[in-house]
C-alpha cells in the first residue's frame, strides 16, 4: 500500500500537534491553570494519528479518559479543547465537562468519558445504526488495556461479530491499567487473543509506528464498509506519564521508561521522512512552528473566554431541580 507524501504530511502535522497540545497541558495543569484531573496521552500519537488519517468526516470515534490524541486526529478544534480544560464557556462542552468529556457530533466524535469500558458499548449502538441506516460509515472504538477487562468489552465484541457491525475495536495498548502493569491484571502477551473467541480478525502492532498503524487500520476500514463485520487491533505502545497529571508512577521501572523513550513515535516519524527524503528538516521546522502557533493561539482563546455564567449550571444537563430552586 503507498501512502501519499500529503498523508504523510498531514500525520506528521496530526502527531506534532498532539504532542505540543499535551505538553502544554502538562505546563498549564503545574501551574493550576486547568482544574480536575487530566490524563495525557504523550507517546502514544502514532495511534490516533495513524487511525483516524484513514477515516471520513461522517465516520464515528469513541474515546477514553485519555482522549485528547484522539479528539485532535479526528479534527477537533484546539481553542475550544483548551477552552473547555479551562473550564471557559467557549469550550466543547461550555466549561462543564473538562478533560475527560470532550465530543463534537459534528466530526463523528461521540465523546470522550470518564468511564472505563464505556466507549465500547457507545461504538456497539453507532455501529447497530450504521447497519440500519446503510450509510457506510466506520466506527473506531478507543480504549485502553485494562479495560479488556471489564463485561463492556466482551458484551460488544460479541454483539458486534453476531451482527456484522463496521466496528473496529483499537486497543491502546500502553503497559498499565492505571498503576498495574497487563502482566499482572492479564494471563495473556496479546489482547489481541481475545478477538479469536469470537470470531474477529484480530492482530497486535507496533503501535509507535505510524506508518504500520495506518495500514493496518486501512484494512480494516474497508473490510468493515463492505460490511464484513469488525477488526480488533491492538497497538502496543506506552504512556510516558503517569495514570494522571500528579500522579508520580513510581511503579513504572525506570529502565523500562527509558527503553520506551528511546522509541518516541514522533522522533521516530520524523527521521523516517527524513532518512528517505521525503521531507527535508527545513520543510518540518516550519511545520513545527506553525504547531506552536496554533498552540499558542488556542491558549490566548482559553484565557479570554469567559466563566460560564452561574445562571447556566443546570443548562445542558440531566437535572430534576425545580424552577423554584434554579431562580435561587
Amino acid at each position: 500500500m503507498n501512502i501519499s507524501k500529503e498523508t504523510m504530511q498531514h500525520m506528521y502535522i496530526t502527531m506534532k500537534r498532539i504532542r505540543e497540545f499535551e505538553l502544554k497541558t502538562q505546563e498549564l495543569f503545574a501551574e493550576g491553570k486547568v482544574p480536575g484531573f487530566v490524563h495525557l496521552y504523550l507517546g502514544e500519537e502514532a495511534v490516533s494519528a495513524g487511525t483516524c488519517e484513514y477515516l471520513n468526516d461522517n465516520d464515528y470515534i469513541t474515546s477514553t479518559h485519555r482522549g485528547h490524541g484522539h479528539i485532535i486526529a479526528k479534527g477537533g478544534d484546539m481553542k475550544y479543547m483548551m477552552a473547555e480544560l479551562f473550564g471557559k464557556a467557549t469550550g466543547y462542552c461550555k466549561g462543564k465537562g473538562g478533560s475527560m468529556h470532550i465530543a463534537d457530533r459534528d466530526k463523528g466524535i461521540l465523546g470522550a468519558n470518564g468511564i472505563v469500558g464505556a466507549g465500547q458499548d457507545i461504538a456497539l449502538g453507532a455501529g447497530f445504526s450504521i447497519n440500519y441506516k446503510g450509510t457506510k460509515q466506520v466506527c473506531i472504538c478507543f480504549f485502553g488495556d485494562g479495560s479488556t477487562n471489564q463485561g463492556t468489552f466482551h458484551e460488544s465484541l460479541n454483539l458486534a461479530s453476531i451482527w456484522h457491525l463496521p466496528i473496529v475495536y483499537v486497543c491502546e495498548n500502553n503497559n498499565y491499567a492505571i498503576s498495574m502493569s497487563q502482566s499482572r491484571h492479564q494471563h495473556i502477551q496479546n489482547i489481541s487473543d481475545r478477538g479469536t473467541a469470537y470470531g474477529i480478525p484480530s492482530l497486535h502492532i507496533d503501535g509507535n509506528n505510524v506508518i504500520a498503524v495506518y495500514k493496518t487500520i486501512a484494512a480494516a476500514v474497508d473490510r468493515a464498509r463492505k460490511g464484513e463485520g469488525p477488526t480488533l487491533i491492538e497497538c502496543k505502545t506506552y504512556r510516558w506519564r503517569g495514570h494522571f497529571e500528579g500522579d508520580p508512577a513510581i511503579y513504572k521501572p525506570q529502565e523500562e521508561q527509558e527503553a520506551w523513550l528511546k522509541k518516541d513515535p514522533l522522533l521516530q516519524f520524523k527521521t523516517y521522512l527524513e532518512s528517505n527524503h521525503f521531507f527535508n528538516e527545513d520543510q518540518l521546522h516550519i511545520w513545527d512552528t506553525a504547531v506552536c502557533q496554533e498552540i499558542d493561539e488556542a491558549v490566548r482563546f482559553a484565557d479570554e473566554s469567559p466563566l460560564p455564567d452561574i445562571n447556566t449550571v443546570v443548562n445542558d444537563v440531566y437535572s430534576d431541580i425545580t424552577e423554584e430552586v434554579r431562580v435561587r
